[in-house]
């Protein structure tokens, strides 16, 4: 392994590639930051360029805009309670209650951090044991998919609030809404009233920028009808230390990141999921362990910490098929997978034979790229604070006009605009009812992934359910989410007999 190494550092120690590794975090860091763009995005912008650049070249900057746009999407999520990016939607929960407080700085310090921590913790796991992963997740079928996907939607009730029904509510209604469009088994139409943009369904992102972004805009602009100015939130720069929180607090969430991380690596190892999924099921989970789960949602750390380590834990997660086996973990690493063929490399077993440079190259861009992306982040904190005194009614416009610009942008399509006003509508609706809205983004990602797995499932086993049951690793998670469902219960119960004796 030490003679592979020296190998992939030569490749990427020079300064074309260490220039390449900042210019391509820097840039991803800005297309995550900025609502409606994404890492995919960047990847898909970069691709043709990589065609004229050597092997080594080409994925290492694929694998800079990577890294910088998981971590990217943290500073919009923490700062205007917009996701920049599907994996940064959970951070939104607690980064910007925190924003809200005076508390920016600090926020966006532990994001930064933890995001850093999770990128270097998931490399290690992915030098290290990534063909014992990989052996791992090529058993995983239909029946383990779908008993996957169940135990996920147990994290409903984590991010229900105060009220169960409503996270219920909110979290079928994002399984609803997933199932309009091509059914993925029968190629059948549905609920496509006859419209052919509906044909494809809902893209994740215009939902997204909708639900968070223009439901936000909306709210703020309800406030501000009965004020003279919108009010601004104020927060001291100069008082910024380090990264604007203590070692005490740091190592506090010493378990919280290690489950966190873990989680997301093993969410990021099982091909089609992703960190999307992942920083939502660790802001669950860690809510769930939690001794005060009230306080999450108001401004705690934790939330942050839990989202930011394992969204970007899920990068190395997500690279450990697609070097192993060729498939790719998530939407990005099919874009890498694009370029590496492009190259004409074959992801695979042979490649850490063939292509023991590039392998490598990759292993060692994820750890300088790590170090980058923290010391651009850090030094870019100041600036991203004093994006705060900026007063909300200039900033809102600005950010509304950029959504429209990003949905529009994904595809080229009028469509997704309204797609992003009628989510933006429903956010708002949500907020009046007070429905939480994490828990339909929830439904909205997992639902698909369940219904077609389970009739996967049920095609392969011809009708016989007990096949979910005897499959070892699928009855495995099923009984986890059976136990979640149960803790899950007993704590609402007991704090409903806190609340009548209160």
């Amino acid at each position: 392994m030490l003679d592979s190494f020296i190998i992939g550092a030569q490749a990427v120690f020079n300064p074309l590639s260490l220039l390449i590794i900042v210019f391509g975090v820097t840039l991803g860091i800005i297309f995550g930051a900025i609502p409606g763009l994404s890492a995919t995005m960047a990847l898909a912008l970069f691709l043709p360029i990589t065609y004229k650049m050597s092997p080594v070249a080409g994925i290492v900057l694929l694998v800079s805009l990577y890294i910088g746009g998981i971590s990217g999407g943290l500073i919009s999520a923490i700062l205007t309670r917009i996701p920049g990016t599907p994996s940064s939607v959970a951070t939104c929960f607690d980064g910007y209650p925190l924003t809200a407080k005076g508390e920016g700085p600090k926020a966006l310090g532990v994001g930064i951090v933890y995001s850093f921590i999770g990128t270097i913790m998931s490399t290690i796991v992915l030098i290290f044991m990534s063909p014992l992963l990989a052996k791992i997740a090529i058993n995983f079928g239909a029946y383990e998919y779908f008993s996957v996907a169940v135990f996920s939607l147990t994290m409903m009730a984590g991010l229900s609030g105060k009220s169960m029904t409503k996270g219920l509510i909110s979290g079928f209604s994002g399984c609803i809404f997933a199932t309009v469009g091509m059914d993925a088994i029968g190629s059948v139409q549905r609920y496509t009233f006859g419209t052919p943009q509906l044909s494809s369904g809902f893209n994740i992102l215009p939902v997204l920028i909708g639900l968070f972004a223009i439901a936000e805009i909306l709210i703020t602009a309800e406030k501000v009808k009965y004020t003279t100015e919108m009010e601004t939130v104020k927060v001291d720069i100069k008082g910024i230390k380090g990264f604007g929180f203590t070692w005490k607090e740091f190592f506090s969430q010493k378990w919280n990141m290690l489950i966190s991380g873990l989680l997301g690596i093993g969410i990021g190892i099982l091909p089609g999921i992703g960190g999307g999924v992942a920083n939502v099921m660790a802001y669950g989970a860690i809510k769930n362990r939690s001794k005060y789960p009230e306080k999450f949602g108001t401004g705690v750390i934790d939330g942050i910490v839990a989202t930011e380590t394992s969204n970007n834990a899920a990068i190395g997660g997500a690279l450990v098929p697609l070097l192993a086996l060729g498939i790719p973990g998530d939407t990005v690493t099919a874009m890498l997978l694009g370029g590496l063929t492009i190259q004409g490399i074959a992801p695979g077993p042979l490649m850490f034979t063939q292509n023991v440079d590039v392998v490598y190259a990759i292993f060692l861009t994820m750890i300088i790229g790590a170090f980058a992306m923290l010391f651009i982040e850090f030094y870019g904190l100041r600036v991203f604070a004093a994006l705060l005194k900026i007063p909300k009614h200039y900033l809102l416009p600005g950010i509304f006009l950029f959504c429209v610009i990003g949905a529009f942008g994904i595809g080229n399509r009028l469509f997704d605009v309204w797609t992003v006003l009628l989510f933006g509508i429903l956010g708002f609706a949500f907020h009046k009812v007070d429905i939480p809205a994490s828990p339909f983004i929830l439904g909205f990602i997992i639902g698909p992934l369940m219904e077609t797995n389970l009739r996967r499932g049920l095609m392969f086993a011809k009708g016989d359910y007990t096949m979910f049951l005897t499959e070892p690793i699928s009855a495995l998670f099923l009984v986890a989410a059976l136990i979640s469902i149960t803790l899950t219960v007993r704590k609402n119960i007991k704090n409903a007999k806190k609340s009548a004796t209160a």
